[in-house]
């Protein structure tokens, strides 16, 4: 009788088939675990990205509606706060984008890993901190990568489509990062810049932009009858429908800036929309030789020049600064107001005092 309660008590062996069908059970189940959880990460990935770029969609149509265009270039006709909007929800879309990316296939691993085994998970989480504790100082240029790159599209300094000098590369942006920054120049080449390496910004794409031009005249020309036709035809320049919403400012003319011995140099500028100065500079020259050889003026010289350094500051605010009162000195008695400040003195006033 007790071996027969012995023998219920013992199950039965498994055979080798029975023991392969429970493996392969196993495997199913954490096979079908691990797809579950990868199909749900990757839902949650084009959930995500179908928001933000919805979001993107919405406030680039928005600005588009508001400035009534199709097109986004054709936003430099209108204010420049809706281009720089654009231009900055693209960009952002872009790092949101990639951050959501990389945050779910970590999270994916994570949650793979701990389905497989929990121990594993433990173990993992020593060895990453570990490993990141011997790899921090060799990570401290990819950690300062992200965060300028960060600063960079959170403090408006560049966006997707703009202009820009960064030092190592200059071109148009066509992609922003968070680690790297893609630039194209005039010539094709892609440049790949480190958004930690970038210790300057020069933007051409945002405010306004001054178009100067240079022009050369014999030494015995008449300088007033040359600034005066300069004027009119930069001025008509600014008149015209096709370049008026491209000019943002009246034209001037800076004067004599130099004397060679060949020719007589005066200046004329032009503030225009950023990305509008080299297409005002070219149309310029071009009226400026055809009204100037009307009126039979020799131009030996005629060229669009960039000023920089000291004299690109000093000329920020053009050839004549506004003038400033002086801040007020305490103890030093008021002086009364003179010149055009002073108020003029009625009849009645003036009758009295005789």
């Amino acid at each position: 009788m007790s071996a027969y309660l012995a023998a219920a008590a013992d199950p039965a062996p498994k055979t080798t088939w029975e023991t392969i069908l429970g493996v392969l059970v196993d495997v199913g189940w954490n096979a079908l675990a691990v797809a579950i959880i990868i199909a749900v990460c990757a839902l949650t990935a084009l959930l995500l990205r179908l928001v933000i770029r919805r979001v993107v969609q919405r406030i680039v149509n928005s600005a588009k509606t508001k400035a009534r265009v199709d097109d986004t270039q054709a936003l430099e006709r209108s204010p420049l706060a809706d281009m720089r909007l654009v231009q900055r929800t693209r960009t952002l879309g872009t790092i949101l984008t990639n951050i959501v990316n990389v945050i779910l296939v970590v999270v994916a691993i994570v949650l793979v890993v701990n389905h497989l085994n929990k121990d594993l998970l433990g173990s993992l989480t020593l060895l990453t901190a570990a490993v990141g504790a011997g790899l921090g100082f060799g990570a401290q240029n990819i950690v300062k990568d992200v965060l300028n790159g960060l600063f960079l599209v959170a403090e408006d300094q560049i966006g997707i489509g703009d202009v820009v000098d960064l030092g190592l590369a200059s071109g148009v942006v066509e992609y922003v990062s968070v680690r790297i920054t893609q630039v194209r120049d005039v010539n094709g080449t892609l440049w790949y810049v480190r958004n930690g390496e970038v210790t300057r910004i020069g933007n051409m794409s945002q405010g306004w932009a001054r178009a100067i031009v240079d022009l050369g005249v014999s030494p015995d020309a008449d300088l007033e009858l040359v600034e005066k036709t300069m004027l009119e035809t930069a001025q008509n320049l600014a008149k015209d429908p096709k370049w008026r919403t491209r000019i943002i400012a009246k034209p001037e003319i800076w004067g004599l800036e130099s004397i060679d011995g060949d020719a007589l140099v005066v200046r004329v500028v032009m503030k225009t929309r950023a990305n509008a100065m080299d297409d005002v500079s070219q149309e310029l020259r071009r009226r400026l030789r055809a009204d100037l050889a009307e009126k039979e003026i020799g131009v030996p010289r005629l060229a669009a020049v960039t000023l920089s350094g000291l004299e690109g500051a000093r000329r920020v605010r053009g050839a004549n600064p506004p003038v400033t009162k002086p801040n007020p000195v305490t103890g030093v008695p008021r002086i009364a107001d003179r010149g055009i400040w002073r108020r003029k003195k009625t009849t009645d006033e003036e009758g009295g005092a005789q």
